[in-house]
């Protein structure tokens, strides 16, 4: 027989904005259930260290931090399922969602927390050295980099404002480019011309990330020129990739409205179009995609399922 959970509060996504989610709505006593999905913790899981959130004088992981937020939600009355949602069903409240198992999660509210994940270059030593000298995020590891010499890959909004970004660790940043013309805003690409500690590399892809030293990190990037072939070697010490982010909203397409893959919510709250749906974090940020900001979105989504409940459990007392 398939099991069946019904709740208040059902939350898909246990990174920083779904706990933070999770444990604003316990506390509410809305006994929330949060479903983890395929990577529990998000994407601090594979951060090593992080300096840029609020509490910590020193250094800490990002998995231990997802950790201690994880015990804090259960502590005050969160339940975490290990389960990954295939089929959602919005037509009616309760929602029906259903997980890979044939588990089915009845919910009186959604907040959708799913995040988003870089999109990486997939060549060799790229996911080796993640977290030893490539990251995919200036403004978390930027700072690990005063001083050094960098490189950032792509050729968009995202790249051209992370090299922007990383001048004010380095005064050596090398911008790598597979087309002899960038993407990016005009207004961006003029500041990136105008700045004197920015050079680019054109029509250059990265062929791999070459790493070295103990402990091993990055030393430099192999690249290949994409009009001749020829091949070269960049020396560096931290390598940025900024190729754009998927946002994890495959389930929600043609259920919700999306902007680019972001769920759209109305502007200063998490409501999404759908009455009773909440979408908080990475999933609907493509600006910011900070820890930070993701659990602050995540304490505005508990706050509105929590009024949501409220206001629908008078006009139900009111009909009765």
């Amino acid at each position: 027989m398939t099991a069946t959970h019904s709740t208040r509060m059902l939350i898909l996504g246990s990174g920083p904005a779904g706990l933070s989610a999770a444990i604003y709505g316990a506390r509410a006593g809305l006994a929330p259930i949060v479903v983890q999905g395929m990577q529990p913790g998000g994407q601090l899981t594979i951060t090593t260290d992080v300096e840029n959130y609020p509490g910590f004088k020193d250094v800490i992981q990002g998995p231990w931090l997802m950790e201690q937020m994880q015990a804090q939600a259960e502590h005050v009355g969160a339940k975490m399922m290990y389960d990954q949602i295939v089929d959602v069903d919005l037509s009616q409240r309760p929602f029906r969602l259903t997980g890979d198992g044939g588990i089915v999660y009845v919910a009186d509210t959604l907040v959708i927390c799913t995040g988003a994940q870089a999109k990486w270059l997939g060549v060799e030593g790229e996911e080796h050295l993640q977290g030893k000298g490539v990251s995919a995020c200036a403004t978390c590891d930027g700072f690990f980099y005063r001083g050094k010499k960098v490189v950032v890959i792509g050729g968009g909004n995202t790249a051209v404002e992370e090299a922007l970004y990383l001048t004010n660790h380095s005064h050596d940043v090398t911008l790598i480019h597979r087309r002899d013309t960038l993407r990016a805003e005009k207004i961006l690409q003029e500041r990136l011309f105008a700045h004197p500690n920015i050079k680019i590399l054109w029509n250059k892809a990265v062929d791999k990330f070459v790493g070295g030293g103990t402990p091993e990190g990055l030393v430099g990037v192999d690249l290949i020129d994409t009009v001749t072939g020829e091949r070269s070697h960049e020396p560096t010490d931290g390598g940025f990739v900024a190729i754009g982010h998927h946002p994890a909203t495959e389930l929600f397409t043609g259920k919700l409205p999306m902007d680019e893959g972001y769920l759209l919510v109305d502007k200063g709250t998490t409501h999404t179009a759908i009455p009773g749906v909440f979408a908080a974090g990475d999933v609907t940020d493509k600006i910011y995609r900070q820890a930070v900001t993701a659990a602050g979105m995540g304490c505005m989504a508990a706050l509105d399922v929590e009024k949501f409940l409220a206001e629908a459990d008078f006009e139900a007392m009111a009909e009765a």
